[in-house]
């Protein structure tokens, strides 16, 4: 929980509690306009050697096409890196000015950054700051040095000692499938992927129902409750399966009848101690690094997504509102390996991640940590080969399935992915998801062993698990497995294995579907499509007869158990 020190101003007098604390009074005809300005200063994140606060000035005077905002510290604490201001700091004075795109400041109208810090001792807040020379404020909070409150909801890990919400529409449908009370009980996330889903669709469960039910199954203990938030203008701009039903530019849309509602029902003090896990907006982002532009993967729907920044701008919506409740934890969704493993993907993707964090009044400790794999089937290691590798004088990344990429399985990547966001100025306390729904490559297909040493390729074809023709094939893949049970912190940096994408439910329809979802036909999911640039002109690999995406899938469901690894 995040302590709070709200900068009251210094034209109000100061009152004595009976308990000595200081308060604020404000004269009866005082206003906001009576003061030149208001800084709010959070420390939203303490550990023992370190600190991550966010800052918000309101400027109630002349408007202001730049700015500068400044403040000392009592202790030792050192500005290490910041966002959303260029932060410098001399001795014990810190300065933060405006970067070239958010000098404008008018009057009535707040700005917002922040930064992480070191400290040792103790942490004690500032307690003065100016806005370009005027002080704004004095301190009406708490001591100097509150320390963080212990009973807030918040816990590094949310997985760690919690149980995890069955989704009792799936559980039916699952148990209804021979065999398939043997994972009947598994949690899965649920999809809010319209407006119609908050409150239930043709006369299934709302928001609110599951909540409701997540309260039954907590009982006294600790549950976790995983909803993803997928409702994007223009969703999915390279995967027409999957599009939405929102317009490109249908942003306010996507605010007031979408994120709204929803944040509003997480916020209801009745589910204040359920733990609500989001994955925040699938495949949105990374679309706009791989396929936008001029590279050849490029599509016309990305390109209109990326000029007009309506995912960024929905993504730094939804995680300012979500993550306003302090029981809801926002995981945004980060491809997986073979979509960003590349070096001219990688370290753009999390530049870009870091700049939907801090649009729309969102911040980095609006994001609890990132997803990887979600609905997809990369395999969670493979150990038979490393990237490391050589066979025949040459390097395994120079094999046609690696492909000069630097991770060959899922797990590898989400943990280098995350020290990556963490030096583009994310929290270091960040943990990954890795989504093990249908990613097991389990059955009598599967290797004991390396691949022969003949070539590179003979090498990574014969011992790799994942067995799709590219890793570009996302569709309902032939030969899939569900993958490693849900569990909390199975590995360093990873938060938990959970199955976020329910197995049975299609990928998208194999063929065209007329339907009222607003979801269109892809020729990935089309088991005879021959392929494109984002997936190298390979078979799709896709399973036939396949319904619309979010539908029941039973063959595929049997597949799934049939290759579970490990086995059922």
């Amino acid at each position: 929980m995040s302590r709070t020190r709200t900068a009251l101003l210094a034209a109000f007098a100061l009152l004595a509690s009976g308990t000595g604390t200081a308060v604020a009074a404000m004269p009866p005809d005082a206003g906001p306009a009576a003061v030149p300005c208001t800084v709010d200063y959070k420390v939203q994140n303490q550990w023992d050697t370190g600190f991550t606060a966010a800052v918000t000035v309101t400027n109630h005077t002349a408007a202001k096409s730049s700015w500068a905002v400044k403040w000392s510290y009592a202790g030792n604490q050192k500005v290490t890196n910041g966002w959303n201001a260029n932060l410098s700091q001399s001795g014990n004075a810190v300065t933060a000015a405006n970067e070239s795109y958010n000098g404008t400041l008018s009057t009535g109208s707040s700005i917002s950054f922040g930064f992480n810090a070191s400290y040792s001792g103790t942490n004690a807040m500032p307690t003065t700051f100016t806005l370009d020379g005027v002080t704004c404020n004095v301190d009406g909070g708490g001591g100097p040095t509150d320390p963080p409150d212990p009973t807030g909801p918040k816990v590094d890990n949310p997985y760690s000692g919690a149980k995890v919400y069955v989704n009792p529409e799936w559980s039916a449908k699952a148990r209804a499938e021979t065999g398939g009370s043997r994972i009947a009980n598994q949690p899965t996330g649920v999809w809010l992927d319209r407006i119609a889903a908050i409150n239930g669709v043709n006369g299934g469960m709302g928001l609110r129902d599951h909540l409701d039910e997540a309260l039954e199954q907590k009982g006294s203990d600790e549950l976790v409750v995983q909803l993803v938030i997928y409702n994007l203008p223009g969703r999915d701009c390279a995967a027409l399966a999957s599009n939405g039903e929102l317009g490109p530019t249908e942003i306010d849309k996507y605010k007031t009848q979408y994120i709204d509602p929803i944040a509003a029902i997480v916020a209801d003090p009745k589910y204040a101690d359920l733990r609500i896990v989001t994955t925040v907006e699938i495949d949105s982002l990374p679309n706009l690094v791989t396929n936008a532009g001029s590279r050849p993967t490029a599509t016309p729907e990305c390109d209109v997504m990326k000029a007009n920044g309506n995912y960024v701008k929905g993504v730094g919506y939804a995680l300012g509102k979500l993550g306003d409740a302090e029981n809801v934890y926002n995981y945004v969704d980060a491809g997986h390996h073979g979509w960003i493993g590349w070096d001219d993907n990688f370290g753009p993707s999390a530049d870009l991640f870091k700049q939907a964090a801090t649009a729309e009044g969102a911040t980095v400790n609006d994001v609890h940590g990132f997803i990887t794999n979600t609905a997809n089937y990369s395999a969670l290691k493979e150990d038979h080969f490393t990237i490391n590798d050589t066979v025949a004088g040459k390097s395994v990344r120079e094999s046609k399935w690696i492909d000069w990429n630097r991770y060959v399985d899922e797990q590898s990547f989400a943990q280098a992915f995350r020290d990556k966001l963490v030096s583009v100025g994310f929290n270091s306390g960040i943990g990954m998801l890795i989504d093990t729904s249908r990613n097991g490559w389990g059955g009598a297909s599967r290797p004991t062993g390396p691949g022969a040493t003949t070539s590179v390729d003979t090498y990574v074809d014969g011992g790799r698990y994942d067995r799709r023709l590219n890793t570009g094939n996302w569709c309902n893949q032939s030969g899939a497995g569900l993958g490693e049970r849900p569990q909390a912190a199975p590995a360093s940096g990873i938060d938990a294995y959970v199955w976020m994408k329910p197995p049975g439910e299609s990928d998208g329809a194999s063929k065209e579907i007329p339907n009222d979802e607003g979801k269109g036909f892809d020729r990935m999911c089309d088991p005879t499509y021959e392929g494109n640039p984002r997936n190298n002109f390979n078979m799709s690999g896709a399973l036939p007869d396949a319904p619309l995406s979010g539908h029941w899938f039973s063959a595929q469901f049997q597949e799934l158990m049939r290759n579970a690894y490990p086995a059922l």
